[in-house]
């Protein structure tokens, strides 16, 4: 019974959110409203974070909203921002009436948008593993690969633009996302203060609460489609052997954790307190990156931003052949291009680790190779194109 009553809730709910943003769209349109959102709800960061900051220095005509889901309110309210309860009656008033929608993931598919809502989709990394349509065989729970394929063309038609951070993006982007609207590509809005460098590293750690005197290893692995509980929450097995690495490393270096937001567990490192810090719900990755002085992950796109830093990447890709040939398939030839080297045990990733000389570090050709055909765009100014791009093309004064 209980069961039966879930799926009624989960089929009916829908429909009926889709009846009220109908409803309220009959509304007058308020033209300097702008509604944010960030993974689905979850967290105040990313491209939309940087445009909203860009926006409310720059425009303060217009009146922002950040969505947040309801259970993680209570961690941003010492932020300056004006928030609304994602799914709430307030959420469909401004939604259904606003003039613009930013965020970096899809929106449920039953959200209309009225046909002068201007709909600004940044997306949240440059692809290394196949998107949208082009993914061959969806392993996700809760669909099928026709079903997804067609969803998430639905929900793309949407867009009126698209960000993208590099020309390799934009191709992958248009065809993936079969996406017939404006594609701006700037580089990523919030890669800018990887490039400005606006806050010093130690005044970071002293916000983050870490030490100042120790090397930091950022561990950020990405999600994997067929290691789920149920529908949008995944599991994290982790692969990285923490007691080894805190018996080689501990005196000197420091592990800080950043899960993918699709990753529905706690990490449990209370055995490594001191020198194992989980800040997967931390509000903003930028800030791992400015701090951390080597980057270890696997197939997640974090390492196209951290490569503007130009600090060390290493790769620890256990599964490689599973993920590659099986579960996404790659657009990029990691094997021969990727800015660091490939590694499949923990042994060798000690080992590389060891090799490191951290405070001499300097890109190979490889490495610059990288930089060139992927980071070209990330000059600090992204935001910019995108907010210039997206208020000249509605008219409105600069």
């Amino acid at each position: 019974m209980k069961q039966f009553v879930m799926y009624a809730l989960r089929t009916i709910a829908p429909i009926i959110y889709r009846i009220a943003f109908r409803v309220a769209s009959l509304l007058p349109q308020n033209e300097n409203t702008i509604v944010f959102e960030s993974f689905l709800g979850n967290q105040y960061s990313d491209n939309p974070k940087a445009i909203f900051l860009y926006i409310k220095e720059n425009h303060p005509e217009f009146k922002l909203y950040w969505s947040l889901n309801k259970e993680v309110i209570p961690s941003f309210l010492n932020e300056d921002i004006q928030i609304i309860k994602r799914l709430s009656l307030k959420w469909v008033l401004t939604m259904a009436r606003a003039k613009y929608w930013v965020t970096n993931t899809r929106l449920p598919l039953w959200i209309p948008k009225r046909t002068n809502t201007v709909y600004l989709q940044t997306w949240h990394g440059t692809p290394l593993k196949k998107l949208g349509v082009d993914i061959e065989e969806v392993r996700m729970p809760g669909t099928t690969t026709e079903k997804y394929r067609r969803n998430f063309i639905n929900e793309a038609v949407k867009w009126d633009y698209l960000v993208s951070p590099n020309p390799y993006s934009t191709e992958i982007f248009k065809r993936a996302f079969q996406f017939q609207g404006k594609v701006i590509e700037s580089g990523y809005p919030r890669n800018d203060v990887l490039q400005k460098g606006l806050t010093s590293r130690e005044d970071i750690l002293k916000e983050m609460n870490l030490p100042l005197n120790k090397k930091i290893i950022l561990y950020a692995p990405t999600w994997r489609d067929n290691q789920f509980y149920t529908v949008g929450k995944y599991k994290l097995n982790l692969h990285l052997d923490l007691e080894l690495f805190k018996k080689e490393f501990g005196d000197n270096f420091i592990i800080l954790l950043r899960s993918h937001y699709l990753i529905s567990e706690n990490i449990n490192i209370e055995n490594y307190s001191g020198f194992v810090y989980d800040f997967s719900s931390y509000k903003d990755i930028s800030d791992l990156y400015l701090v951390s002085d080597v980057l270890i992950t696997d197939y997640s796109s974090v390492f196209f931003d951290y490569a503007i830093l130009g600090r060390p990447i290493l790769f620890f890709v256990y599964d490689i052949e599973e993920y590659r040939d099986q579960l996404r398939g790659f657009y990029f030839d990691m094997e021969n291009y990727a800015p660091g080297p490939l590694l499949k045990t923990n042994d060798q990733l000690i080992e590389a680790l060891k090799k490191l000389d951290l405070d001499n570090f300097k890109p190979d050709q490889n490495y610059q190779s990288f930089i060139k055909k992927f980071c070209s765009l990330e000059d600090g100014n992204a935001t910019k194109r995108v907010v210039d791009t997206l208020l000249e093309s509605e008219n409105h004064t600069l």
